[in-house]
């Protein structure tokens, strides 16, 4: 018999440090509407308005790929002139609410006690809370007292993965550790009711309320498809392009018409080297789990991949069940992926786009 050799150090550590995703899950707030039934509330809105302006905006709204949409807010509250204050403090109210629910759900799921998260990120954009949600998720579930905590703001619809990637640094620095991504958004607690721009038409068209968990491991017990790498992209001299104005009646949508062309000028860039330096293509892209910021951008990315065999139906289907959930969106495809159970050595890319303006990007292999 031989003598087995010995395990390969740098082969331990490098199993023992690669990030896993452990699970997504997601909640859904308590009102919801089809687009149809939204559009009564328009008339409201709109009233006084000029008539082919009405006809415009509701066009707009049956024309967002947006069948169903939910709400932390009634869609008579929504459409109505209540205060920023009014508006963030339902967005604080309902926002501690769905998240506890959506974390304790995760942590069912994996079979994981709240103790045993090491690392909360917490990520939002739509509304303003000091202390930040993490802390009240302390308190709700019992986290540990000495758990890691970094809530993320300002960096909108992208997020979501970046939570993920700072989520996997921490993680593949600590081996045996445990980290959970909570996104919780609520853009219609940001519409603003005086506000006839396209930005807040198109905002409210294409917007919807959610929140989602995503639990990560460096353990090695812990099962999920694996972060291979992950990188940021910015735009230089693109600040202009998307992102919310403080003003006295709330957070107003800034939203350039040029982002999906802007977007699409950059794809190239954006995709293929990065896939490149882990020895890809994207034919070896077996799962494309994209944000779908809205119709256009959707568009763009279908008749880019559209030749190549790829789809985003997952993506499309998002769209349409919820809306743009700005940050939380991209994790509710994900769910979708996870959940039909990849087979072994498939691949994943993960990307979305946010203000500054930049993309965000995360290669799965399961």
């Amino acid at each position: 018999m031989g003598v087995p050799l010995p395990m390969d150090n740098s082969d331990y550590m490098s199993h023992a440090s690669a990030v896993r995703i452990k699970t997504v899950v997601k909640v859904l707030p308590e009102y919801s509407r089809e687009t149809e039934e939204i559009l009564p509330f328009l008339d409201i809105w709109l009233n006084g308005q000029e008539q082919r302006f009405i006809r415009k905006v509701k066009k707009i709204f049956e024309n967002a790929g947006v069948s169903k949409r939910y709400s932390i807010m009634s869609p008579e509250e929504v459409f109505s002139k209540t205060s920023f204050e009014e508006r963030n403090d339902i967005y604080i109210r309902e926002g501690i609410k769905l998240a506890s629910k959506c974390l304790s759900n995760a942590l069912e799921k994996a079979n994981w006690k709240p103790e045993d998260l090491d690392y909360i990120i917490t990520v939002s954009c739509t509304g303003i809370m000091i202390p930040s949600m993490d802390a009240y998720l302390i308190n709700k579930l019992g986290l540990r007292q000495n758990i890691v905590r970094l809530p993320v703001t300002e960096m909108g619809c992208a997020a979501g993965v970046s939570g993920m990637i700072y989520a996997k640094n921490f993680l593949a620095a600590n081996p045996g550790k445990r980290a959970a991504v909570v996104a919780y958004e609520s853009p219609s607690a940001t519409f603003q009711f005086d506000d006839y721009s396209m930005a807040n038409v198109v905002s409210a068209a294409i917007f919807g309320d959610g929140v989602a968990t995503v639990l990560l491991s460096s353990a090695p017990i812990d099962e999920g498809p694996e972060i291979v790498a992950e990188e940021m992209y910015h735009f230089f001299d693109a600040e202009q392009l998307m992102g919310f104005k403080l003003s006295n009646t709330g957070l107003k949508m800034i939203l350039d018409v040029a982002v999906p062309d802007t977007i699409e000028s950059h794809f190239p860039a954006i995709i293929h080297p990065f896939l490149a330096a882990n020895n890809l293509k994207i034919e070896d892209i077996d799962h494309l789990i994209f944000h779908p910021g809205g119709k256009k951008i959707v568009q763009v990315v279908e008749s880019l991949f559209g030749s190549l065999e790829k789809n985003i139906d997952d993506t499309k289907a998002v769209l349409s069940l919820y809306g743009n959930m700005s940050s939380a969106t991209v994790l509710y495809v994900l769910e979708r992926i996870m959940d039909n159970k990849p087979v072994k050595g498939d691949h994943g890319l993960m990307l979305s786009f946010g203000p500054g303006f930049s993309a965000q990007r995360i290669l799965l292999k399961w």
